[in-house]
Order: structure tokens, then sequence, then C-alpha cells
């Protein structure tokens, strides 16, 4: 189905979301409709944050707003959904599209294989009735389901459309970039240079996917990281977890800039517990680059500056590798909290692998290796 059909089916003229690659042809067809527009479109730190404010402007206008995400949202809009937008609450609708990752009999990665065998169970506990739209889906199914759908938004209620892949097409497909000239996948082999045999916990995303490649190309093993393919936005957290039971043991985060935004809070905790033996690097190209290369608030903001703010010793950004090695080298015997932020340009290798190894593996090759540390 044209994307063009389902937004008019939808008829809404507001829509708050987190970008997904299923979702891409919803995406590109918003960013070219109204790019990023406080009052039409605004692509949120995370799905509870869309959620609210799907939820004021309903307050304001009385109309019903759409709130985009892949399946893995879910847990984030739970809170707002059950506590917030309920017709036992204040009884406030919205429409749900979903991107259906990790479907029961399609191939997907691992992290999103559990997702998807639940994303229909935890819409149907959240009281928000779902239909699922695939390449195969009428125009007059979603029509008809849609007239149904009016009723049940007037009565205070939420509803979801779970867009299979491939369901929805746009013709013209975005491009997305920046002015800095400085490659993740180069940041990440200097880090890894610079980090020696050091823990590394890696972000969601192609972050992780060219750390793992990386360690291939140079014959490494891939004890040394903790590639945190799903959970976005936790990377740090993680690290935290394990920097305060390893004090002795330098650790390295590599984040990323969308992540960051998806759960800010755990710069304050950071920067709270202040432990000396952790480096978080955030790579920051102000993309969700990993599903497309839709923007995100970080292109715009002092990230430095926020983690300052939130109690981080030492907070820095660089745009050069000459400033970047400079800056690793010193995080290296600093041993205090240090923030190391790195402007990165839109954009990955169209060969770029997937690890070939389970995350369980990962997990108990990282776990044999933290009791030598």
């Amino acid at each position: 189905m044209k994307v063009q059909t389902f937004t008019e089916i939808l008829g809404a003229d507001y829509y708050a979301g987190v970008p997904d690659s299923q979702l891409r042809a919803l995406c590109d067809y918003l960013m070219h409709t109204y790019g990023i527009d406080p009052a039409h479109h605004v692509i949120g730190a995370n799905e509870g944050n869309c959620t609210a404010l799907a939820a004021g402007y309903y307050l304001a206008t009385g109309k019903t707003p759409v709130v985009y995400m892949q399946n893995s949202g879910e847990g984030n809009i739970i809170n707002p959904a059950a506590s917030l937008l309920s017709d036992k609450v204040y009884g406030i609708p919205v429409i749900f599209v979903v991107g259906w990752r990790g479907e029961p009999g399609i191939h997907d990665e691992p992290q999103h294989i559990y997702q998807g065998e639940v994303t229909l169970r935890l819409l149907e506990d959240m009281d928000i009735r779902a239909f699922p739209v695939g390449k195969e889906t009428e125009e007059a199914e979603v029509r008809a389901c849609m007239e149904d759908y009016r009723k049940i938004l007037a009565e205070g209620k939420s509803v979801a459309f779970v867009i299979r892949k491939g369901a929805l097409s746009y013709e013209e497909k975005a491009e997305y970039h920046n002015e800095h000239t400085m490659m993740r996948e180069e940041i990440i082999r200097h880090i890894v240079q610079a980090s020696g045999e050091d823990p590394v916990v890696s972000t969601t995303g192609k972050a992780s996917r060219e750390l793992f490649e990386i360690r291939e190309q140079n014959g490494q093993s891939h004890k040394y990281d903790f590639l945190t393919v799903g959970s976005m936005g936790h990377s740090s957290s993680i690290a935290l977890g394990i920097a305060a039971q390893k004090p002795k043991q330098r650790i390295w985060c590599v984040d990323g800039d969308g992540a960051v935004l998806m759960h800010m809070g755990a710069l304050a905790v950071l920067g709270a517990s202040a432990p000396d033996n952790l480096i978080h690097v955030v790579i920051n190209n102000g993309a969700h680059e990993t599903v497309g290369g839709m923007p995100t608030a970080a292109g715009r903001i002092d990230l430095t500056g926020v983690a300052r703010a939130c109690g981080y010793p030492y907070a820095v950004c660089v745009d050069s590798f000459e400033t970047l090695d400079r800056e690793l080298a010193a995080a290296r015997e600093r041993r205090r909290l240090t923030f190391l932020e790195v402007k990165c340009a839109i954009g990955a290798r169209e060969n770029l692998g997937r690890p070939t190894t389970t995350a369980g593996e990962n997990r108990e090759g990282f776990m044999e290796y933290m009791k030598k540390v």
C-alpha cells in the first residue's frame, strides 16, 4: 500500500514517533511532507515521550494524533498508555503505528525475536485493538478497519496498526547528511586501538556491528566486547553496572546520540555515581542512522554541556581524528569519569555485516573475560 493512501485513511495531521526501518516509507513521507515541525511532526526521544506529545496535541485540539514506532518501543509506552491515555483515566485516544520486527515466521535479528512474539499480546494487554497490515492487505480492509476504529477512538480508547515488512511503499526516498567528515566505523577503530584489552560496552545498531567487524579484521577476540544489540539507550547504564563492580578495571562505553537521548536520565545517574574508571564515548551524527538516517534532537543541542551539568567531571567534544586520538590517550590516563562526544558523518558501508556469534555466546565470552580482569 502506498503510504499516501495509508495516511489519508488515518486522517491525522499530527505525528510523533521514533523512526524504524520497517516504517521507512512513513518516515520519509513525513519528512518530505512536514519535516520537523512541532505542530505536525516530531521525532521524539523515546516512545513514551511521543505518547505524551500526542496527548498534549489531543488536549489542545480535540483531534486524534498518531504515534509511530518499532515494536521494541512498546515497553516505553506501557506507562503512559496505562496511566494517562486509558479510558479509565483521561480517555485520550491515540492511533499507534507499530513496525513489526521479529514477526513469527519471518527471519530477523535475535533482539527482535521475543519482542516479535509478544507484539500483539502487549497491545491487547494495554487494551489497544490491533490490526496487522501486510503486503497483501487490501485498501478496503484498512478503510473498513479505520471506520471501526473511529468508534473505539470516540470512546477515549487507543488503537494500533501493526505494519509487516514491506507493507508500506513510498517512491521518494529521503537522503540525510550533515557537515561532519569522520565516519563512525573509523572512529570506533580508533577507540579499539586506544582501549587495548579493556572491556567495551557498545550501543544498539550499526556501532556494535562495526565493532564486531573491526575485531574480525584485527584478528582479535570478541571477549572484550558486550554488544548491546537491543534495549536502546541502556548501554551506558550497563557499563556503569560493570564499572561499579570492577573499580580497578577501565571500562569503555561506545554510545550513540539517539540512544543517549532515549534515556538521558542515565547521564544524571552516571554523573552522580562518578566512577573514575568509566570512559563514555558518544558518537553523535544527529541521526537515527541505523534505521534510515532520520534526524535526532542531538544535532541541535550541546550534549557535552548536558554531561557537565549532570556531574561528569570531564566532558569534551571533538570533530577531528587528531583531537580524538589526543583525548582517547588522555582518557586512558585520567582516572576520572570522562564524557567524549565525537561529531560524526551519517553513513556506513553498504556491505556491513552482522555479528556471527549469538547473543548468548557474546554474553558467555564477555563474562569469562570479566572473571580475569
